[in-house]
């Protein structure tokens, strides 16, 4: 039996997230982000907070389970920003016989304008807790675009975006096996780094150089368990 948790209402994640602004007091990013709070971006004081994760339990009562987030937070012109990705997919309690295949994956997009401090945060976990003969993959892949001048994604870049949510969410509910599942979300991260790359390119100042010799960068972080 397989199991997907609902989601709310009709609109894509990633349209829903494009640009949500929350104010939030800011003591450090462990303490803005505990575990298990809701997914989003927030900005205040010129400082930039981005959380999301996808989490997945597979258990006899729903032997497959899977959950993925693509999410898009343009920050915006901040002096720092705080960033957290994670994926957790948990295999519980599955036999030999009927085994559980519990699959978590967490494309986290970000866009910064001149930022001088970035804590970023990306991390993945899969754990089979007595349950053998179980398949259980999470990854988390953080896309950093940062540049020395004002920066959007073009209604094109994003449309783009979106292709890519619906591949991932198809990826995830596939029952390729797991090494398959991960060479096909390797392959989806290196097309999204070269669509942003792009998008940077063709943006207004292109790949020029600011005042202070600064370059727009565009940067994969990927943990994988």
């Amino acid at each position: 039996m397989s199991h997907r948790k609902p989601r709310t209402g009709t609109v894509s994640r990633t349209a829903m997230r494009l640009g949500m602004l929350t104010t939030v007091c800011l003591t450090g990013l462990a303490t803005v982000t505990p575990a298990g709070a809701a997914t989003g971006s927030r900005i205040t004081s010129g400082v930039g907070i981005a959380v999301d994760e996808a989490r997945s339990l597979a258990n006899p009562r729903h032997r497959v389970d899977h959950d993925e987030e693509f999410t898009i937070h343009q920050l915006g012109t901040v002096v720092g920003a705080g960033v957290r990705n994670r994926a957790i997919a948990r295999s519980v309690g599955c036999s030999i016989d009927a085994p559980c295949r519990s699959i978590a994956l967490s494309f986290q997009v970000v866009t910064t304008n001149g930022v001088a401090g970035l804590n970023a945060s990306n991390t993945s976990k899969a754990i089979n807790d007595h349950c053998e003969g179980c398949e259980t993959f999470a990854g988390a892949y953080q896309f950093i675009v940062s540049t020395p001048y004002r920066f959007t994604l073009s209604s094109s870049t994003r449309n783009k975006l979106a292709g890519y949510e619906g591949r991932l969410a198809a990826l995830e509910r596939s029952r390729e096996p797991i090494d398959v599942v991960k060479r096909h979300s390797d392959a989806l991260a290196a097309e999204v780094v070269s669509l942003l790359q792009q998008a940077v390119a063709a943006a207004p100042r292109g790949e020029a150089v600011n005042s202070l010799g600064l370059r727009p960068t565009v940067s994969l972080r990927r943990h994988i368990d």
